[in-house]
């Protein structure tokens, strides 16, 4: 089934692919000072997949015709963000459980819903309507360490985010007084396959540039 989907999704949608590297040395920050904590009140690692999901539904507000489908002739805009998060169950296949509502929920309630989804997916216990309905998808593949996937946009939805492997690299941070040095930073890719029906590769790429900002600049030992 899933590959007759996957089959689809390529015949009927023009597949597109953009790609941005992230920092994220601001997103450590906020990590490691939760770090104890978080894993006490919470029973689960805090990692790097809650943020982006958190950054994506922030950037998507700004650039609404991700979270789309193609109709007759016409974009369908979904103003609900409901995230659905593929989960591999043990190289057997691929479930995509969905966070509703997204939009109305800050970090945390994000990554206890995708921490559930996903422990759910993996004991069988999801119900039908917890894998409908999602407006747009994040894959994780990062957990393997990959650099780069193109991932099968997941139909009705008109665009799909790869999470690839975050790894410590040296980069050039410039100081505020205007000089530059190297350091060495957490980086990463994320990686985006879209529907050219939808919406060109300007506004793919703007989408792309501002959902960075917010990984790089938010405040988020605030949002914890």
């Amino acid at each position: 089934l899933t590959g007759a989907h996957m089959v689809m999704s390529k015949s009927v949608a023009p597949h597109a692919f953009s790609v941005v590297e992230v920092d994220y040395n601001n997103v450590d920050i906020a990590r490691n000072a939760v770090k104890s904590s978080w894993k006490a009140a919470e029973g689960f690692s805090l990692t790097y997949l809650p943020f982006v999901a958190r950054a994506v539904v922030d950037a998507i507000e700004d650039f609404p015709y991700l979270n789309a489908s193609v109709g007759d002739g016409e974009l369908l805009v979904h103003h609900p963000v409901h995230l659905a998060i593929a989960v591999d169950l043990d190289f057997q296949g691929l479930l995509a459980p969905v966070v509703r509502n997204t939009e109305s929920k800050r970090l945390r309630a994000i990554a206890r819903e995708i921490r559930d989804l996903a422990d759910r997916a993996h004991g069988k216990k999801l119900s039908a309507d917890e894998v409908a309905g999602g407006t747009f998808t994040i894959t994780n593949p990062g957990q393997y360490g990959t650099m780069l996937q193109f991932p099968v946009i997941n139909q009705p939805q008109v665009a799909i985010l790869s999470t690839d492997g975050v790894h410590r690299k040296p980069v050039v941070v410039t100081a505020p007084d205007g000089t530059e040095a190297i350091a060495v930073h957490s980086v990463g890719v994320l990686a985006l396959a879209w529907d050219h029906r939808a919406f060109d590769g300007a506004y793919a790429a703007a989408f792309l540039a501002r959902l960075r900002a917010i990984i790089e600049t938010r405040d988020w030992e605030a949002e914890l």
